[in-house]
């Protein structure tokens, strides 16, 4: 009787194990299935090059030679894909669009995409002096009245003459007017000599492919999926902070990130507004130098005030884009107002805070954090604030430099 309850206790438990196990596989693989439409992106975006709607330097390796193929999966929604690639034995990051991005999403999902609007501009019988007019409205209205918009322009067109013959045939316009929809594509375009926004290799269609970072989070550690579910988040957390570089080379990201931080703070075409400041959108190379990892989250402030402005609300938690974007929401109209509360540099310095502190050399300890916390203090609606901006940056920089200049791992 004994030996037959162990057996029936085993038994139980095997069994308890083998349903869990199975739930777990077919939840991941349902996610997973949902998630990572590579496939589906591949297909509609061959074939409109095979009927000569688009065109672009990556077209020919994607569909044709399949010398660019996706690798892993790193979606994490539905109509954002993203996944490690190869192109002609160099790696990079594939990214594509598969749902329709001509507004900012605040909560709810966009409409998905219409063949019957994919691809539509320019149509057939537009000039290349048409086409420069229509990017340049685009322009005016994402990133407000600059004077040097034509400078732009003229770099767009540039880009957009992916085979480099000198002209901007109908199929590769039509890929750079879907792609200038896209934030993250204007702004690597804006930023493409700056050191820490990775370079465009190539596109085709709303398909681009982008450098590839070595490492790409500040924190942690890779762990499989089946264990990550049964890791508490504040011990992950802890294991996160173990698992980061030394300190000067840690200093020397941050130093990275607040020369991104300068690079979008009106630069030559408006300010950018940082609306996702989280780790997983941070990476470094080899030598521990920032790199953009999803800039999809950064966008032209001149469009997000445009967009938020007037929205309905109940409280301030209806004023927020992304994670980090937020406006107040004036109680006597019941509309948010437009201007965001936190410049870029306060919440850089939130996240930069622990990942600083942590291991900090002694003798500067104090003032870095004195610092830090006068930078996640910093408010848009401060008095002189670009001034006050512009000094806290500086400083935190020339401390950091100061101290670490002369180590090898800098």
């Amino acid at each position: 009787a004994r030996f037959s309850y162990v057996r029936m206790k085993y038994l139980f438990f095997s069994w308890l194990v083998v349903f869990v196990g199975s739930w777990i596989i077919y939840v991941q693989y349902s996610t997973y299935t949902e998630l990572c439409r590579g496939k589906d992106c591949k297909k509609i975006i061959c074939d409109k090059y095979k009927t000569g709607v688009i065109d672009g330097p990556a077209c020919n390796s994607l569909c044709v030679t399949e010398t660019l193929y996706f690798g892993k999966c790193l979606s994490t929604k539905p109509n954002n894909q993203m996944y490690l690639g190869i192109w002609d034995n160099l790696p990079g990051v594939v990214k594509c669009q598969m749902e329709q991005a001509l507004h900012l999403d605040f909560g709810t999902e966009l409409e998905p995409r219409k063949e019957i609007v994919l691809f539509d501009k320019p149509t057939r019988g537009t000039t290349v002096q048409k086409f420069k007019e229509m990017v340049y409205s685009l322009f005016k209205a994402k990133l407000g009245d600059q004077g040097n918009l034509s400078e732009l322009v003229n770099l767009i067109l540039t880009v957009a003459d992916g085979d480099k013959d000198g002209q901007v045939s109908l199929g590769e316009a039509k890929s750079a007017w879907a792609l200038l929809q896209l934030n993250e594509f204007l702004l690597m375009v804006i930023l493409q000599d700056k050191e820490h926004t990775p370079k465009l290799m190539g596109f085709c269609g709303d398909l681009y492919v982008m450098e590839s970072v070595e490492y790409t989070s500040l924190y942690g550690v890779s762990l499989p999926w089946v264990i990550e579910l049964f890791i508490p988040s504040g011990f992950r957390r802890s294991m996160d902070q173990l698992f980061t570089p030394s300190w000067p080379r840690k200093a020397k990201i941050a130093i990275g990130l607040l020369e991104f931080v300068e690079d979008v703070f009106h630069g030559p075409y408006g300010n950018f507004l940082m609306c996702d400041t989280s780790a997983k959108n941070l990476g470094y190379n080899e030598k521990y130098d920032l790199k953009m990892v999803d800039m999809r989250k950064i966008v032209p402030e001149t469009n997000l005030k445009e967009l938020i402005k007037d929205r309905h609300c109940e409280s301030d938690l209806d004023c927020v884009y992304g994670t980090d974007c937020r406006t107040s929401c004036d109680q006597n109209t019941m509309k948010c107002t437009s201007e965001v509360i936190q410049p870029n540099l306060a919440k850089a310095c939130q996240l930069l805070k622990d990942y600083l502190l942590r291991g900090a050399p002694s003798e500067i300890r104090e003032e870095l954090e004195k610092q830090l916390y006068s930078c996640i203090a910093l408010k848009v609606t401060a008095n002189q604030m670009e001034m006050e901006h512009s000094l806290i940056l500086n400083n935190l920089k020339t401390l950091l430099w100061k101290k670490i200049s002369y180590t090898n791992d800098s």
